[in-house]
Formats: structure tokens, C-alpha cells, sequence
């Protein structure tokens, strides 16, 4: 079931399973050594796929004068299903219910480029170095 819920609705369960699912895609599988948990959840919309866990999910919110999104992820036993697009559905549709008015700018790991383009996001400038991660800005017009 979709879920979207703000940091103080989560459940210490949804946060756990939240937290275990980007820490070993962000930081184990990847082998990045950053700060995953941010001061950034604490304000924002986290978008999520449970069944007998949480298995898709994603966070957004406000930053400066655009909203934003991230840690899109769907765990690897159950790619290839749809979930990745019924995410990005998910959260868009969160974006226009909360954020309608303003633009949506994101930082893109640059192999998953693509991913998003297939949803109108644009690619602006070139890529730089974000937590040991080629990364590319990428912004989307929420009315288009």
C-alpha cells in the first residue's frame, strides 16, 4: 500500500525500515561514506510502498524557493516490477498536492539520468561530485 506521511506520522517501525533500505542502497551497496540520515527528514514527505515491509520510497521537501525530492529507491529484490514508476507517480502527485506552486529541482545520481527524464525533468549545467557521486541539477515544470 502507498503511503505518504510527514516525520512525526511515521511509525519507529516505517522509520526503521526507511532508514535500513537507504543505508544499505545509498551507503553499503553503493560504498559511499556520507551522512544518509539528515536533518532534511525531519521536514519532509516521506512517499513509501509497504507490504510486509517498506520495499519502495522516497522523501520531499521545500529548500529555498523550490521543492525537491530524493533517496528514490525501490529495494533490488523487487526491481523490475513497476514500482520505480508508481514512485515517481506517487511523488509528483504529492509535489502538486502540496507544492503545486512551486518549481521542482533535484540533484540526479548521473546514471539514473534517464530514469527521470522519462517524467519531463531536464538536465541544467554539468555534472559535479555529491557525496563521492557524479550528480546532474535536473528541474521539472510542476504544471507540465
Amino acid at each position: 500500500m502507498w503511503k505518504t506521511k510527514s516525520f512525526s506520522e511515521l511509525s519507529t517501525k516505517e522509520l526503521y525500515e526507511i532508514y535500513h533500505l537507504r543505508v544499505a542502497t545509498f551507503v553499503v551497496a553503493q560504498n559511499r561514506i556520507y551522512q544518509e540520515v539528515d536533518e532534511n527528514d525531519l521536514n519532509a514527505l516521506h512517499v513509501f510502498y509497504q507490504d510486509d515491509r517498506i520495499i519502495a520510497y522516497s522523501r520531499i521537501y521545500k529548500e529555498d524557493d523550490h521543492v525537491t525530492f530524493g533517496r528514490v529507491v525501490t529495494d533490488p529484490a523487487h526491481r523490475g516490477m513497476g514500482l520505480g514508476d508508481q514512485l515517481m507517480t506517487n511523488v509528483l502527485t504529492a509535489i502538486r498536492m502540496h507544492f503545486a506552486h512551486l518549481p521542482i529541482e533535484i540533484e540526479a545520481q548521473v546514471p539514473v539520468k534517464g530514469f527521470y527524464e522519462k517524467y519531463g525533468f531536464k538536465t541544467v549545467g554539468e555534472s559535479f561530485i555529491f557525496n563521492s557521486t557524479p550528480h546532474i541539477k535536473m528541474v521539472h515544470d510542476p504544471l507540465g
